[in-house]
């Protein structure tokens, strides 16, 4: 992987003494958004510019937090930790209609999810006063338009997933399958909250190559936009800032696929 950057704008390594240092994202305007991820596959969003993409605010997308702090812990860890709590949603966006779908379990072929695909997840959904949200729907509808952009114009079937990632037990795993790609079309995480932790590091590959980027998600509501078909992607895990004392990476992850939700019948 190089550490200059290989599918956007080329970002400063930090010095080796401060293991500690945030390497900052390369930015694109919300301008430029379809255009960069037709070239290159990636494009990460400020917070002010994912607001211009949903025709909201970031003050709107603030308002969310507290949700983050009501989410019940994931009970299908397969690598023995407990360090993840989430809800998850389901969604069909069709231009600037976005309807609540029936709730179904999260599912992922192997291909995708070595540790925890093959298996339906039944996971609480997200709660009403979330997903109901005006600022919600603008959301997922000015998301699904990146997809149009670059897949073409459909349907979107949406996943919902809100992350929180603990240290409680001194090691958070914000994605303990490694680098992958997730089996749909596009793939938009958020960071909602970083909070007394180190590590956590955004990385960035090419699917077809070895081509990469890293860089920390530190500002809320910072978004990475990614063409699955073309990058894997992966987060380093996350330890305490500082020994005994709490801290946690809060996410908002949304995929979007056409043809309908990943579910065994479609393996």
């Amino acid at each position: 992987m190089c550490q200059t950057a290989c599918l956007a704008t080329p970002v400063d390594t930090p010095p080796m003494s401060d293991s500690n240092a945030l390497i900052p994202p390369p930015l694109t305007p919300a301008a430029d958004v379809d255009g960069a991820l037709a070239r290159t596959g990636f494009a990460v969003v400020g917070p002010q510019d994912l607001a211009a993409l949903a025709g909201a605010s970031p003050a709107d997308f603030d308002a969310w937090r507290p949700f983050w702090n009501r989410l019940p812990p994931d009970a299908y860890l397969l690598d023995g930790g407990n360090y993840r709590q989430r809800r998850h949603g389901v969604f069909v966006v069709d231009g600037d209609e976005v309807n609540a779908a029936p709730h179904r379990p999260h599912w992922q072929p192997v291909d995708y999810n070595a540790l925890h695909g093959g298996i339906e997840r039944h996971f609480e959904p997200i709660e009403p006063g979330l997903a109901g949200d005006p600022a919600w729907r603008r959301l997922l509808a000015g998301l699904a338009a990146r997809a149009s952009a670059l897949k073409g114009a459909r349907r979107w079937f949406v996943e919902a997933h809100t992350f929180r990632i603990d240290t409680a037990s001194g090691i958070g795993r914000p994605t303990p399958e490694g680098a992958h790609r997730d089996g749909v079309d596009l793939v938009s995480v958020t960071l909602v909250e970083r909070h007394g932790i180190k590590g956590g590091e955004s990385r960035v590959f090419q699917a077809a190559s070895s081509a990469g980027l890293r860089f920390t998600l530190s500002q809320p509501w910072t978004t990475v936009l990614l063409d699955d078909a073309r990058v894997i992607h992966e987060t380093t895990p996350i330890q305490p800032l500082r020994s005994g004392e709490p801290g946690w990476r809060d996410t908002l992850v949304l995929t979007f696929r056409a043809g309908g939700f990943q579910g065994p019948a479609a393996a």
